[in-house]
């Protein structure tokens, strides 16, 4: 089963999707991106999703469009394509119940089965295709033909078809066209939420620290924002590091810059990250985040760090920059009246005050 690290086009028969109906759950981003994927690449693709504005969205983009239970229970193959924190509750009372005999369940992301906040019955058939791309850049990677990564993986083979029906759906979707890469879902989980946790936060402040020492030493916000991301060419370089190489793109470079970066560079070399980041993985691998973002009070965390996080001294410098370059403004999203009554709640006055100097705070 799976005996390859990466699959392509041609290790897949799409002719064992003849008849079948997949019924793709939840028309967010990655929703609407698989599900007009998998219809112009003849597969036949019906919606299930709530009275909201994606409902009705899916309609305008000509999909049969059901309530979700109804919708599983036409379906072969079921994508689950919703937020993480709602799918424990939704897979409980309104998927497994309502699947067919011999169905097929798609995640998009190992982290609830990985876990066990999601636990399948035995006798199904549970796959995974979790795109390395945001749902615009499945949608437009797909339409480009250039496809895009994914990890790939069967986590059930109930019926022994699993595994052919899960590289024909990763055709579909367009993604052997780069490169299905095999993993577990437990491997899936521990990748992307270190990539949140560990590497994301680990860049987040040197560019932070890079901005205030820069503003510090005298220099304008325009240009020191400018120079560090609002420009683009960052993203031009890490783009040319994925076509290139880590390394091999700085000869895209000055030899001033090749030269600087180089020599420089050394001092840099033992920033003692590692024991930081392992200590991240063990709190991954054990389950002990998965917990805590389970529990209510993580739920009312989150938004408190969020709106400290919006109203930190970067936001504010970064909205002034944006005014003075005619860019669009950016508001923060959290609802004052509700952070006020968060902000009396006993239990989270020990959060308060270290999110509070975490995060900067100063409006």
């Amino acid at each position: 089963m799976l005996d390859k690290r990466i699959y392509f086009e041609e290790d897949a028969d799409s002719a064992v999707l003849d008849g079948a109906t997949v019924s793709v759950i939840g028309y967010g981003n990655q929703g609407r991106a698989q599900a007009l994927n998998l219809r112009d690449s003849k597969v036949n693709v019906i919606v299930g999703a709530i009275a909201d504005k994606s409902r009705e969205k899916a309609k305008s983009d000509g999909f049969e469009v059901y309530d979700i239970r109804q919708a599983v229970n036409k379906a072969d193959i079921v994508f689950l394509l919703t937020p993480d924190e709602e799918m424990p509750k939704l897979f409980k009372n309104d998927i497994e119940p309502y699947l067919k005999k011999n169905a097929t369940v798609n995640f998009a992301s190992g982290y609830n089965v990985a876990f066990k906040l999601i636990k399948p019955a035995p006798d199904r058939n549970i796959i995974m295709i979790a795109p390395r791309m945001i749902g615009v850049g499945v949608r437009e990677r797909y339409l480009s033909g250039e496809g895009f990564y994914s990890f790939i993986g069967v986590h059930q083979d109930a019926d022994g078809n699993s595994e052919s029906l899960l590289l024909a759906l990763a055709k579909a979707l367009g993604t052997l066209k780069a490169g299905g890469i095999v993993t577990t879902m437990k491997q899936e989980a521990l990748l992307d939420l270190f990539n949140e946790q560990a590497f994301g936060p680990a860049f987040g402040r040197v560019l932070l620290s890079s901005i205030n020492t820069l503003i510090k030493n005298g220099l304008p916000p325009e240009a020191v924002l400018c120079e560090m991301y609002l420009s683009g060419e960052m993203s031009y370089t890490y783009k040319k590091m994925a076509q290139i190489g880590l390394v091999k793109q700085t000869n895209f470079h000055s030899n001033t810059s090749q030269y600087g970066a180089m020599s420089r560079g050394i001092r840099y070399m033992d920033l003692k990250l590692e024991k930081k980041f392992q200590a991240t993985i063990d709190e991954i691998n054990s389950g002990n985040f998965a917990g805590e973002w389970n529990s209510p009070l993580a739920k009312l965390k989150f938004r408190l760090i969020k709106y400290f996080a919006m109203r930190q001294s970067i936001n504010k410098i970064e909205n002034e920059v944006r005014k003075n370059l005619k860019l669009k403004d950016i508001e923060a999203d959290t609802d004052p009246e509700e952070i006020e009554a968060l902000l009396n709640k006993a239990e989270l006055k020990n959060d308060i005050d270290l999110i509070k100097d975490l995060y900067d705070y100063e409006y």
